[in-house]
């Protein structure tokens, strides 16, 4: 029985280490798979990024459109008040309200300035009277003198006290011209078509002399000043219909003027239009649209396809085929010569028919390899 147990032991032996055996034969393996498949890893070379690419052509010239911005405005705008102070005692009008030249807006209350006008007029026809009794005194006096009866300074006298009267007359009569030239100060009075944008008092309030009142805007003339360019002011033709793009659509503008004179601030030269549009209104931005040649050879990007590079320069990546097909990048520097919102219009290293990257280029670096898809 002991011999029985014995070699049950012994064969209980001889199966652990073969367990063991074959566990280390497995673990070996392993280890051995792995470094082969990372041995695989590190020779397997990395592949071609796909890119965007386009083909560049070179063009003489080129055309683009420029939009120089202007504001509609009125050509007439006023402030109106009275000429001299007083009481408000009527406001005909109210904002919005649409209005003629010669039409009367607001007047002040006259009832004190009517009562110095009748006192006026009251000096004034005595004054005539004193004038009238004068000429009779001095006519008597002068047929006294025919017959010798008095004396040539006394008839002087007379007649000197006949101009005095007359004098009074006249100053009389010019106060009170005077004061009726006020009664057309007391009133507003629509200097030209337009119509009224604010009103600042109302009846009962005391207007205070030039105090604007009323603001009025000719609506019905409208123009458009704007800054351009020297060269491009130059260019335009007096009396010529120029195209502007509004909120409303494209409205056409007669060139009117310029300055003539270059602003020190934005190097500009101020032109005006007329608007002739009765679907625009005043406020409104108008964008002059000009094209302008460009007499350089180049070829348009879009502006995807610059990166900065150094010293303000600008480059674009070229792709390159080597002897085996592959294709790789190399960095052309370019110059631009007009650039505009999307694109740009430049010249460079680079040949008519070569490709460049089109866009993405924060995914490539200049020497790595891909695949050119067209764009």
């Amino acid at each position: 029985m002991s011999a029985f147990k014995q070699r049950l032991e012994s064969i209980g032996s001889g199966l652990a280490v073969l367990v063991a055996a074959l566990g280390v034969a497995a673990i070996v393996i392993l280890v051995s798979t792995m470094r082969a498949a990372d041995a695989e890893v590190t020779q397997v070379e990395p592949g071609a990024l796909p890119v965007s690419v386009m083909t560049v052509e070179y063009a003489e010239n080129a055309e683009t459109a420029e939009a120089y911005p202007g504001l509609i405005s009125a050509r007439r705008e006023s402030d109106l008040g009275f000429e001299r102070g007083g009481r408000i005692a009527e406001v005909r009008v109210d904002i919005g309200d649409q209005v003629s030249a010669g039409d009367t807006l607001a007047r002040l209350d006259t009832s004190t300035l009517r009562a110095q006008i009748a006192a006026a007029d009251a000096q004034t026809a005595e004054a005539d009277a004193q004038v009238a009794i004068a000429r009779a005194t001095e006519e008597r006096q002068q047929t006294l003198l025919d017959r010798g009866h008095i004396s040539q300074q006394r008839l002087d006298e007379v007649a000197t006290n006949t101009t005095a009267a007359e004098a009074r007359r006249a100053a009389a009569a010019a106060q009170a011209n005077s004061l009726r030239a006020q009664l057309v100060l007391s009133e507003i009075v629509a200097p030209f078509d337009g119509v009224v944008t604010a009103r600042n008092s109302d009846e009962g309030a005391i207007a205070g002399p030039g105090i604007p009142v009323l603001r009025l805007v000719e609506n019905t003339a409208l123009e458009v000043r704007l800054g351009l360019p020297v060269s491009a002011a130059a260019a335009l033709e007096q009396g010529e219909t120029y195209q502007f793009q509004t909120s409303s659509g494209v409205i056409p503008a007669h060139f009117r003027s310029t300055t003539g004179v270059v602003d020190v601030r934005t190097r500009s030269v101020t032109a005006v239009f007329d608007i002739t549009n009765s679907d625009v209104r005043a406020g409104e931005v108008a964008r002059l649209m000009l094209e302008t040649q460009i007499n350089e050879r180049g070829f348009w990007v879009p502006v995807t396809a610059l990166t900065e590079g150094r010293r303000g320069l600008w480059s674009v990546q070229a792709l390159i085929r080597d002897e085996a097909g592959n294709w790789s990048l190399e960095p052309r520097v370019v110059e631009t010569l007009r650039v505009e919102v999307d694109r740009a219009f430049v010249r460079g290293a680079v040949s008519d028919g070569e490709q460049i990257v089109a866009s993405g280029l924060q995914r490539v670096t200049p020497g790595q390899r891909v695949t050119p898809v067209e764009d």
